[in-house]
């Protein structure tokens, strides 16, 4: 039979499989065949194939994976390898806020790079969007740039709250009848907006650290949550499905299997100016005499902080040494 994987740890799977029961199921062999290594076999939203086992009807053993439509990932620095996060997705959904923790851009600019570079297209989703009009005029200034920067590049912007429910509506509306998984910074309430969204599902939330603004890791692994859409935000209509994998925290996101030098294909206001520079496709696009990139940036065309997480980017690949 086949089955759907929820979660698993230590090659032990809790596989939803076709036939209505949910399985913990272990490798055959201890190993999945695939065309790539990775730090974990297999991810939530991975369909497999499953055997029965003999001896108890709760438990069976993965005997293959099956084609992935698509998978998002990021560098795992423990085991050297890419780390699957999720697979076989409808949305990239990636979660920031405004403060409480602080936003972060830079980081935000990391995922979508890596979601452009697997073919995904992403969602920006800024939670505890309420807190935005606490900020200093200056930061205030800095954020809605950055987002409104962001949409004219073509990301849609989602500005929601957990806390007083704006903006749900229209992000439910979204996730109806479809799969996708939310990926962020440790604490900008990823499982609190699973939890909103659904009124039945009890996911862990924690408090941050009053020290650093930092939130702790309440998700422990990743999982796949069968949401049934609170009817406060499906306009009264009952039973509207949707499927969440709701992942881990992350303070530190490293970029997976993309070289230095492919970056800027993944910056969309880059793209229509590579190959264009007065040295072609050998410029780096950071000191050259005659770089139409630098050219955009000086002119505004480029905003500067987003050329600023293209500088700092590629650098950290070079040096291997990432920020948070």
């Amino acid at each position: 039979m086949f089955g759907t994987i929820i979660n698993g740890t230590n090659n032990v799977f809790c596989v939803e499989c076709d036939d209505g029961k949910t399985r913990a199921c272990s490798l055959k062999g201890k190993k999945v065949k695939t065309e790539r290594q990775f730090y974990n076999p297999l991810a939530p939203g991975d369909r497999v194939q499953v055997e029965e086992d003999s001896l108890s009807e709760k438990k069976g053993q993965i005997l293959a994976l099956c084609e992935r439509k698509n998978s998002f990932s990021r560098w795992n620095v423990k085991g050297q390898k890419p780390q699957l996060l999720a697979a076989n997705l409808d949305f990239l959904i990636l979660v920031t806020t405004p403060a409480e923790p602080p936003f972060r851009p830079r980081f935000l600019d990391r995922e979508l790079i890596q979601g452009e570079a697997q073919n995904l297209s992403p969602i920006i989703v800024v939670n505890k969007f309420d807190l935005a009009q606490e900020l200093p005029p200056e930061e205030k200034f800095a954020f809605e740039a950055r987002l409104e920067n962001w949409e004219r590049l073509g990301y849609e912007v989602k500005r929601v709250s957990a806390k007083t429910g704006e903006g749900l509506m229209d992000l439910a509306k979204m996730l109806q009848g479809k799969r996708s998984v939310l990926v962020g910074h440790s604490g900008v309430g990823k499982s609190s907006l699973v939890n909103r969204l659904d009124n039945s599902v009890v996911l862990k939330t924690g408090s941050l650290s009053k020290k650093y603004g930092r939130g702790a890791h309440t998700t422990t692994k990743g999982t796949l949550v069968h949401l049934t859409l609170n009817e406060a935000f499906t306009g009264g209509i009952k039973g509207v499905r949707a499927d969440i994998i709701d992942t881990p925290g992350i303070r530190r996101f490293m970029l997976s299997e993309i070289p230095q030098s492919d970056v800027a294909l993944y910056f969309r206001e880059f793209r229509p100016l590579l190959g264009k520079c007065k040295f072609g496709a050998s410029c780096t696009h950071t000191c050259e005499l005659g770089c139409k990139i630098l050219e955009a940036v000086e002119s505004g065309a480029i905003l500067g902080d987003r050329y600023e997480s293209f500088r700092r980017i590629t650098e950290e690949i070079r040096t291997g040494n990432w920020k948070d």
